[in-house]
């Protein structure tokens, strides 16, 4: 069962490496789901931060080194945590742009935090408490994606645990719940009840699309726009995105995975949401 909604509560601000996360602003994660060539990756980082800047976002370059989560064995999982991390850390001093990644075991948590900016978990393992604590007690900001298999208001638990041990922000994303098999849901009651929390609620525009199932994960790309613009409507802090210079040629997520040719103008139509959202709350505040 949903738990009600509670006021929202303004998170504190704070930084993920270069970019600040603060109330009234959004924000950006996105970047290729997989580490699948360091020179993409690194186009990807670039231009990114280029549309970003443009546009006005705080943004965080995302790539996994390893995925755990494949439907089938013969999945490209990455290139592992040791090239991964060394190309996401060339990555971000040639770029500038922070840098974030999952982990997926405690035993990898210390070695992607001596890189990361941000530590991403997994929205499979959002409830392993070892594995949060070990992600918070380095004192690098927490993102936890909220499982696919849990309600909004179960994710209260999950933000205490890394705030107990230490996190200096949390970050919380809706990411789709399961909806019957094969499909997922998004509940937008969700950015009004994670925003309770006091900590920023991200919206996962591209996982959200995702037709789970089969040897090979599918998806309708075709709906991140509508989702995504949805989201900020409904209150979301930020969005989430797996961005692909050729979304048919990658190696994971191909049919979920957003142009990033396209990327700016998706972009823009949410700033022009926030903003109105931004423009309508003055205009309230000053008629009170």
């Amino acid at each position: 069962m949903t738990t009600p909604s509670r006021p929202r509560v303004e998170f504190t601000p704070f930084s993920v490496g270069s970019a600040r996360f603060a109330p009234g602003t959004l924000a950006l994660i996105a970047g290729p789901c997989v580490l699948e060539d360091e020179g993409m990756a690194e186009e990807v980082a670039r231009e990114t931060a280029r549309v970003a800047a443009v546009v006005g976002l705080p943004f965080v370059f995302k790539a996994s080194f390893s995925k755990s989560n494949r439907s089938s064995r013969e999945s490209y999982r990455g290139p592992g945590i040791e090239a991964g991390l060394r190309a996401l850390e060339r990555i971000r001093e040639r770029t500038g742009v922070p840098v974030t990644s999952d982990v997926h075991e405690t035993g990898e948590v210390d070695r992607a935090a001596a890189v990361l900016d941000l530590v991403q978990i997994p929205a499979f393992l959002c409830r392993q408490t070892p594995l949060i604590e070990a992600a918070a007690a380095t004192g690098k900001p927490v993102h936890l994606k909220k499982g696919q298999f849990l309600d909004p208001g179960s994710m209260e638990h999950a933000v205490e645990k890394a705030r107990a041990a230490g996190a200096p922000g949390v970050i919380v994303t809706e990411r789709g719940t399961t909806f019957g098999y094969g499909d997922l849901v998004v509940d937008f009651r969700s950015f009004a009840i994670m925003g309770s929390f006091g900590c920023p609620v991200f919206f996962d525009a591209t996982h959200s699309v995702q037709r789970p199932g089969g040897k090979e994960t599918a998806g309708q790309r075709e709906f991140i726009p509508i989702l995504a613009r949805a989201a900020v409507a409904a209150g979301a802090n930020g969005i989430f995105l797996e961005v692909h210079p050729d979304p048919a040629r990658a190696r994971s997520d191909r049919e979920s995975q957003w142009p990033l040719r396209d990327l700016e103008p998706l972009l823009r139509s949410l700033m022009k949401i926030h903003q109105s959202l931004a423009d309508t709350a003055v205009m309230e505040t000053r008629r009170a």
